[in-house]
């Protein structure tokens, strides 16, 4: 029977940088019963983003930042700049990035690859409360 559930995530970051949310989605998607279906996720946010990444090697996560560091400057001339130097790459980091995830759930789970993991990324330098909105729709066993 085809069923759906929905609910949010707050995810507190300490700053920039990838912060991992995969097991707090996990556990939601387990709880919800739904065996096969399709979850997405929306951060509600546009100067953060989503991504699905490497979740074994932290130098992936390292590399990461520093090249969005690069094509996305804090020394950059923006005329954007209403909350700080990092407001407007923060706003090109997340357009260059994605805001949300459509990821298959099967057997229960969601079918992310050995080695990956569901990350908020945060682009700005201050801590903040990154809300995600999570809908799964999908057919109980």
């Amino acid at each position: 029977m085809l069923r759906q559930s929905a609910t949010e995530f707050v995810v507190a970051t300490p700053g920039q940088g990838l912060h991992d949310c995969t097991a707090a989605v996990a556990r939601w998607v387990a709880d919800t019963g739904i065996e096969t279906g399709l979850l997405t996720l929306l951060l509600r946010h546009t100067s953060a983003s989503l991504l699905v990444q490497e979740n074994a090697a932290p130098a992936a996560a390292r590399d990461i930042e520093r090249y969005f560091a690069r094509i996305a400057p804090e020394s950059g001339a923006y005329e954007h700049d209403d909350e700080g130097p990092d407001d407007m790459p923060a706003h090109l980091r997340a357009a260059l990035t994605a805001t949300s995830l459509s990821i298959p759930v099967m057997g229960g789970r969601m079918a992310l690859g050995t080695w990956q993991g569901i990350y908020v990324f945060e682009h700005r330098h201050a801590p903040h409360r990154r809300r995600i909105a999570a809908h799964l729709i999908g057919d109980d066993a």
